[in-house]
């Protein structure tokens, strides 16, 4: 069964960096599109960013712009989400998700509806 597997989490102060990372635990895995999204504690999960792989575009959600930013490794489908200048409020549990249906630029890369593979999360806590 095809996997995400998400690392780089941690406890970070404020101000900080960290580095997340998200592989396919199968080579044979092809997604279009591959992106993160957070959910903290009580609330509802939300889009961060994604990248279309077959164009690489990026796109990114207004909170974190400018601070984050996600890359590919193109010898694999594994993606990374690099994030900058951390704030409390980034506060949260990361999740990796893969899109392998049909992706143009009419795709909402934003809504999690639209990805079908998902990861088990990764935890990213900022102390102030």
């Amino acid at each position: 069964q095809r996997q995400l597997v998400e690392s780089g989490g941690g406890l970070v102060q404020a101000g900080g960096s960290l580095r997340l990372s998200c592989a396919a635990s199968q080579h044979t895995f092809s997604p279009y599109a591959m992106g993160w999204f957070r959910q903290a504690a009580g609330k509802e999960r939300e889009f961060v960013a994604a990248i279309w792989l077959t164009a690489s575009s990026t796109y990114y959600a207004s909170s974190i712009k400018g601070r984050f930013t996600i890359s590919r490794d193109n010898a694999k489908p594994t993606v990374f989400l690099q994030m900058n200048s951390l704030k409390p409020e980034d506060t949260a549990d990361y999740y990796c998700a893969a899109r392998t249906g049909p992706t143009s630029y009419s795709t909402n890369f934003y809504a999690p509806g639209n990805y079908n593979y998902w990861g088990q999360g990764t935890q990213v806590t900022v102390s102030s």
